[in-house]
């Protein structure tokens, strides 16, 4: 009974009723309710602050798989860590009310894409980002504004409007990537 309550308010957006649990449902369908996640395709509910904080140990980490992902592709890393920040604060569980999910904030299409199976394994996220973005700056001819609008907006809203569409959300997540990427290089 008590996994039925859980369950509906999991469903029903009722996350300050069971915070401290995570969940996740599975590719048949089943859902996963527990207080001990054991593995990251489980996501926290509760209140965003009462999230534990990023470990030292695991931003390292995150780092380390960012380095890498910007080196296989060409893309420089104090760029990928920006997109990081304004996309999930380097929350690898992070889901955002449009249905994007993990650091790099995939929508599950782009995810599908980029065959990435679980958004919120950090190195399948960075990896597929990395990736997507590296198309995006190809695509852009290394535009760095419009690949990021792309991102954020979708490239066929950037072909559209030919430049950077006139979303408010588009151009606050331009700028506020670009600031980042400034911090990012001076440190």
């Amino acid at each position: 009974m008590l996994l039925i309550f859980i369950s509906c308010l999991i469903l029903t957006g009722n996350a300050f009723a069971i915070d401290g649990f995570y969940s996740y449902v599975d590719k048949k369908g089943v859902l996963h309710v527990t207080n001990i996640p054991s593995d990251l395709r489980f996501t926290p509910h509760g209140e965003p602050e009462k999230r534990p904080a990023l470990s030292s140990q695991r931003m390292k980490k995150i780092i380390t798989l960012v380095e890498r992902a910007a080196r296989k592709y060409s893309v420089d890393p104090h760029l990928v860590k920006a997109v990081i920040r304004a996309e999930s604060d380097f929350n690898p569980y992070a889901v955002s009310r449009a249905g994007a999910k993990g650091l790099m904030q995939l929508m599950p299409e782009t995810a599908d894409a980029l065959d990435v199976i679980n958004p919120f394994d950090p190195y399948e996220s960075i990896e597929g980002g990395v990736r997507y973005l590296r198309y995006l700056l190809n695509l852009f001819e290394n535009d760095l504004k419009l690949s990021l609008a792309a991102y954020n907006a979708g490239r066929t809203n950037v072909i559209k409007y030919g430049g950077i569409p006139p979303f408010k959300e588009t151009r606050n997540y331009v700028r506020k990537v670009l600031v980042y990427y400034d911090e990012y290089r001076k440190m």
